[in-house]
């Protein structure tokens, strides 16, 4: 049996419209729905929810998160959002 290892960026493109934790460098939380992400590790949420000392503070449509400030990405195991939430594309390359 032959186990391939997961590459961080294996494990980024698995991940691509699944509810995430954005941590960043200054402590705040964005949560959402991850849209895309660049090289730069620029990321694109939907129906982000912004965390700050574990309490919401606000909530926005779209948001976009410039790389250098990320702390870590992780995936979320509950789930957000009713099923019936309509999510759409973010134009991303």
């Amino acid at each position: 049996m032959s186990l391939r290892k997961q590459t961080p960026s294996d494990f980024l493109k698995q991940i691509i419209g699944q509810p995430v934790v954005v941590k960043l460098n200054s402590g705040v939380d964005y949560r959402g729905v991850l849209a895309c992400l660049d090289g730069y590790m620029n990321i694109a949420l939907e129906h982000t929810e912004e965390y700050v000392n574990g309490q919401l503070k606000n909530k926005y449509g779209d948001a976009f998160i410039r790389g250098n400030n990320v702390l870590y990405i992780s995936t979320q195991k509950r789930r957000m959002w009713t099923p019936g939430a309509a999510l759409f594309t973010l134009g991303c390359t």
